[in-house]
């Protein structure tokens, strides 16, 4: 069935203005005073600017007096991760290294957010520099889960998830690299979408691992996020690697539903280490997308479990790449006391990288290094090639991949701080996605006895990001009903 739309969604607000229920302006108050009343304790925002939220509200406001056509997000309240410039605005990426750092210059998506008639909020909080599965990195203090505070919203997107599913946005951006926006997206219990890579620019994101980042939406239903989606995507000539191909409305299909579709479930993604409560969810939105008409089929994703070590020598060798620019010499951070310029660089990156991104930068280093290129950073590339022709003979036999996003509801914080395996494993259903280039979405599926949310990941061949929204809709329909 088709759901109305709510009034605190993107087409709820933008209809609300269009007909003169409320204003752009009232809108953006309700949501920054939320923000105030709220935040304190989540803290999924590094900076919020009022004045500039107000004044791009009245734009859209007198864009409705004069009878004009309103942009498809007209007045919605959006949010965007700090490692997404906005010319004007701090961008930090969560390190002390980029702390006071305003840039000249806006990111591409957030540049069509604005085109699209969005009403910014603020930066929001993450892991410093997107590395991180529970955003306790952020060199600005953890976010906190809204449906139980002393648990962890997923990360590095901890602050993007956690700002949709405490209603302090309708809609926010965030990045993946590995999982970024997908597991969080899962603790929260939002929707987030992992674009095909090159569906959306990465001009003015701080990049962390090139040929693995990806910028997405994360929103409160399917509907908004692929609203949010058919506006950020598209070519862009500031990215080499951004697709030329069309971008379809990806709203146009998504009640068409599952009958006839042939879903794959892999078994690779159901062994051991999945927990019990996760796995009886995802079996339950299985069996309800087969009661909506779907064929399920059982399939193998062989090489699933090289994944991990695969994704932890690509991402951190590009990791130790770009990080270097982060010398103390052109913007941020630079330490005082310096007589050298060795010294100085040594200094600046001592007091501005956090723990986790020193120890990546050196995991990175390493498998560059002489000797060691071979043996681990080529090899992880041939392994990220299995993992992708996984997926293209999976494909040929299904239209979307079924899979737990997360082995588990969200964890307390600190519970996984001192074990960096143990935390590298919470993205053990994401990486291999990243690693192929395809599209995903997380979509809520259910909750844990303890209320806690759990999502299902649905994967789909590149470019077909209209198909993985079109299952996520039917799961949203079928648990509503």
């Amino acid at each position: 069935m088709t759901r109305t739309a709510s009034a605190d969604s993107i087409t709820g607000i933008r209809t609300a203005i269009r007909n003169g229920e409320t204003t752009a302006r009232e809108t953006a108050e309700g949501y920054l005073n939320r923000i105030r009343e709220e935040d304190a304790r989540i803290h999924a925002f590094l900076s919020v600017d009022r004045d500039y939220s107000l004044a791009q509200a009245d734009r859209v406001d007198k864009l409705q007096s004069k009878g004009e056509a309103l942009p498809p997000l007209a007045g919605v309240p959006v949010a965007i991760k700090d490692v997404l410039a906005l010319e004007g605005f701090p961008a930090t990426a969560g390190s002390k290294i980029l702390e006071g750092y305003r840039p000249p210059y806006t990111a591409t998506a957030v540049k069509k957010l604005a085109g699209a008639g969005a009403v910014f909020l603020g930066k929001l909080n993450c892991d410093e520099f997107a590395m991180g599965s529970s955003n306790e990195n952020s060199a600005y203090g953890a976010v906190h889960n809204p449906h139980d505070l002393d648990r962890v919203p997923g990360g590095s997107s901890g602050g993007s998830a956690a700002a949709v599913a405490a209603g302090m946005a309708v809609a926010t951006l965030g990045t993946d690299t590995g999982g970024s926006i997908r597991q969080p997206a899962s603790f929260c219990g939002v929707v987030g979408v992992l674009p095909t890579y090159g569906r959306v620019s990465r001009y003015g994101l701080i990049a962390f691992a090139s040929s693995l980042d990806r910028v997405g939406p994360l929103a409160a239903s399917v509907c908004d996020a692929a609203t949010m989606l058919s506006v950020i995507a598209g070519h862009d000539p500031m990215d080499a690697t951004s697709s030329p191909l069309p971008v379809p409305d990806y709203t146009d299909e998504l009640d068409k539903g599952v009958r006839g579709m042939t879903l794959g479930v892999p078994a690779e993604y159901f062994a051991e280490g999945l927990d019990p409560e996760v796995k009886a969810a995802i079996e339950g939105g299985i069996e309800r997308l087969r009661a909506a008409g779907a064929q399920i089929r059982k399939i193998s994703l062989p090489h699933t479990r090289y994944a991990i070590p695969a994704y932890y020598v690509i991402a951190t060798a590009e990791a130790s790449s770009n990080l270097a620019r982060f010398d103390g010499v052109r913007y941020g951070l630079r330490a005082p006391q310096s007589d050298t310029l060795a010294t100085m660089y040594r200094r600046t990156r001592d007091v501005g990288f956090g723990a986790e991104v020193k120890r990546r930068i050196l995991l990175g280093t390493y498998v560059l290094s002489h000797g060691y290129y071979d043996a681990y950073y080529r090899k992880a590339q041939q392994v990220r090639r299995l993992l992708a022709d996984d997926f293209l003979r999976a494909f040929k036999e299904v239209d979307a991949i079924l899979t737990p996003t997360a082995p588990t509801p969200a964890f307390r914080i600190g519970e996984k701080s001192g074990d960096p395996v143990a935390m590298y494993l919470a993205d053990i259903y994401t990486v291999t996605a990243s690693l192929a280039g395809i599209c995903g979405v997380s979509v809520p599926c259910g909750k844990s006895r303890d209320g806690l949310p759990i999502g299902m990941q649905i994967l789909g061949r590149h470019f077909d990001e209209g198909t993985v929204f079109r299952v996520g809709r039917a799961l949203e329909n079928a648990i509503a009903d």
